[in-house]
């Protein structure tokens, strides 16, 4: 008897998204397999962020199909499309300023059936910042520290599909590279991971594949091993 192959973690048809009567994206399709990081480059108001919103349900109409793991989402509210497995850090880090770094982590509720939620013992081997810094206030934190914390409170949820908005944006060199040994640690754990991210040398070692955006549309498409052939259309494309 065959085994059913796994379907994509995230499958985008012909998705158009609107804020109100601004249409935003024009049939964005996009394909990302269990536990690939896919980066998505563009320049400011490409589409980028809107395409993580849509997926998560938080963009006014959308038409078109998104599949989280085969199942179809575009119809369901961002509570139910959470409860899929998702997890969303927005560029805005939306910490609780009034609780402490391990009240934070202990906040949210599991939204999968299928994956328990991270351990704060792991969550803290991961990130040792946050377990010197366990009962300091949100308020308290650097910015690189509340970026961790933004993040390791998703893996709280047992979410295994993230998007990750410009999580390196403004950050010391030193707290980025400690952002991409996150990521390769989540890579080596099975995690899938979206990223939306202007630090092209942050990202670029880090995806298995490129999606471009520009103009509320994919661009082009390649794989890790051709970035250097894709650097000249990159050149033009983000000015990188």
């Amino acid at each position: 008897m065959s085994v059913p192959a796994t379907p994509p973690a995230l499958e985008i048809s012909h998705l158009q998204a609107w804020y109100g009567e601004s249409h935003i994206l024009h049939d964005v399709n996009l394909l990302v397999h269990p536990g690939e990081v896919v980066t998505l480059l563009g320049r400011n108001g490409a589409g980028r962020t809107t395409t993580m919103r849509a997926i998560m349900g938080l963009t006014g109409a959308r038409k078109g199909s998104i599949k989280i793991n085969g199942v179809e989402s575009v119809g369901l509210p961002t509570h139910k499309i959470a409860h899929l497995g998702v997890g969303y850090c927005p560029e805005e880090r939306g910490i609780f300023s009034s609780l402490s770094t391990e009240e934070n982590l202990m906040l949210p509720p599991l939204v999968s059936h299928d994956h328990a939620g991270m351990p704060v013992e792991e969550i803290y081997a991961m990130f040792p910042n946050l377990a010197e810094r366990k009962n300091s206030q949100g308020t308290r934190l650097s910015g690189g520290e509340q970026q961790m914390l933004a993040v390791a409170r998703i893996l709280r949820t047992g979410a295994r599909l993230l998007l990750l908005d410009e999580i390196s944006e403004g950050l010391a060199p030193v707290i980025v590279q400690a952002l991409a040994r996150m990521i390769m640690t989540l890579k080596a754990k099975g995690y899938t991971i979206v990223m939306v991210e202007q630090n092209f040398r942050f990202a670029a070692p880090l995806a298995d594949r490129f999606y471009v955006m520009e103009h509320g549309q994919i661009v082009e498409t390649f794989a890790a091993s051709l970035l250097q052939d894709k650097m000249p259309v990159l050149n033009e494309l983000l000015g990188v």
